[in-house]
């Protein structure tokens, strides 16, 4: 019998899937310090201006995305598969899907209003 270390092994594909918005849904795993979600993305879905305390890492295994970073959205980042966006804590952004997208965000530490249902930013239709 293994010790109950706090040790985890999922599988990503039975995590729950949680439908987000239109245009979205997402699976969710987080730790004490950090949480990681698989996000899925239609094209011409929006994720509106938001900011967070939590250091984010977004990385796009599929699609493309435009960013925009600031409080005037003058900072214009766009991303495809493969590659990488590491955006501070704090920091105001919103993005948009060009086409179908797969991602991977990694943040620290986790999102409480994700975990709790309470990020109404995504929740009301976007597309």
């Amino acid at each position: 019998m293994a010790a109950d270390n706090g040790v985890q092994k999922l599988v990503l594909d039975e995590v729950e899937l949680e439908q987000v918005g239109t245009g979205m849904t997402r699976r969710l795993v987080w730790g004490q310090e950090m949480m990681m979600a698989r996000i899925s993305l239609g094209a011409g879905t929006s994720v509106p201006k938001h900011q967070h305390p939590n250091e984010q890492i977004t990385f796009l295994l599929a699609g493309e995305m435009d960013f925009r970073f600031g409080d005037d959205g003058s900072d214009q980042r766009h991303i495809g598969a493969g590659e990488i966006l590491v955006i501070p804590g704090d920091m105001p952004h919103a993005a948009e899907v060009l086409a179908d997208a797969e991602v991977i965000e990694l943040f620290a530490p986790p999102r409480q209003d994700w975990i709790d249902g309470t990020d109404s930013y995504l929740r009301a239709p976007q597309k």
